[in-house]
């Protein structure tokens, strides 16, 4: 099945006029900085999405985890993101030298709120910084610094919506085909089969730094 393409494109006068205005309370909760309740979240946090973009724009937004608080706060205006483990494509760090605008949201297991941060960032090799960030006798090779624009609690509606911490829910793993299935299917890899595939996924996730 396909679908036509070419949607009628809405302006931004439009979408607006759809939504309506934003109610005051929303705007006022946007702010320029860390607050403790902010910090309290980020040190709370194992998980975020960080949303970058190139020079001509073309968007990526990839996933960083670690332990509760592995994102640290330098001051107020800045946070640093470790960089550890990973595929080494390096999309964000090879966008944030093109354009340094940076979206980050992130996550508290539990918790249906999450907290949206926006701001301009750099990648650096910064020796004080990556001794910081040692996790379990390693030290990441990189970092991300984020100096801060925005910052703010979004809504739960949307996790509420989709029970995302509703451990019923992840039956829903069961029907997703294996990381091996997905690379055999996509690569095609001569000789690699979905189960050597997995079998180097399986290996791989044991040495997490």
């Amino acid at each position: 099945m396909s679908w036509r393409t070419g949607f009628r494109r809405l302006g931004g006068a439009e979408v607006r006029e759809l939504l309506g205005a934003p109610e005051e309370a929303t705007l006022l909760k946007i702010t320029n900085r860390l607050d403790r309740n902010c910090m309290i979240f980020l040190a709370h946090s194992p998980f975020c999405c960080m949303a970058t973009a190139d020079g001509s724009g073309r968007a990526d937004c990839s996933p960083r985890g670690d332990y509760p608080g592995f994102v640290r706060v330098l001051d107020e205006r800045t946070i640093v993101v470790p960089d550890r483990l990973g595929n080494k494509i390096a999309d964000s760090f090879g966008n944030l030298v093109e354009n340094p605008y940076v979206g980050l949201l992130f996550f508290v297991p539990g918790v249906v709120e999450t907290l949206r941060v926006n701001g301009r960032a750099y990648v650096t090799d910064d020796k004080e910084l990556r001794t910081m960030l040692e996790q379990d006798h390693v030290r990441p090779d990189l970092a991300v610094v984020v100096e801060i624009d925005q910052v703010y609690l979004h809504c739960g509606r949307a996790l509420l919506r989709s029970r995302l911490w509703d451990p019923d829910m992840q039956d829903l793993a069961e029907e997703i085909p294996s990381p091996g299935r997905f690379w055999a299917d996509a690569a095609g890899a001569p000789g690699m089969t979905a189960e050597k595939l997995d079998r180097v996924f399986e290996t791989g996730y044991q040495n997490l730094y």
